[in-house]
């Protein structure tokens, strides 16, 4: 069992991504099934659309933002929880004002990451 404090755990610049870190909050070295990630984007920040091998669990903390999953765009915000099946292209776009905030749960499986393009 490993106790924490997320405030001393490093924060890592999403490559792709603009004005977003994300912080693994839990690790496959910790959690043999699942990890637990906090990602945070500055007002205006977000990230291009992409897909992932992996399914994507997520609630949200704080802010807005939109989202794209496939083919909706969905305004979330503080206490939404967002659900992107494995292999769907999704993006993100904070709103501005505060930051938007969320935790993200992912099976501990390998993951390929792929931009795509906004219409394909």
């Amino acid at each position: 069992m490993t106790v924490r404090h997320a405030d001393d755990l490093p924060r890592d610049p999403v490559g792709a991504g603009k004005g977003t870190v994300r912080q693994v909050l839990i690790g496959p070295d910790e959690g043999p099934n699942f990890a637990l990630r906090r990602f945070i984007m500055e007002p205006g920040g977000g990230m291009p659309p992409h897909t992932n091998t992996v399914e994507h669990e997520q609630y949200v903390l704080r802010g807005r933002a939109r989202i794209g999953i496939g083919d909706e765009v969905h305004d979330v915000r503080a206490g939404d929880v967002v659900f992107i099946p494995a292999g769907t292209p999704h993006w993100y776009e904070a709103a501005e004002g505060e930051p938007f905030e969320f935790l993200c749960v992912v099976p501990n499986k390998p993951d390929t990451i792929e931009l795509v393009e906004p219409n394909g």
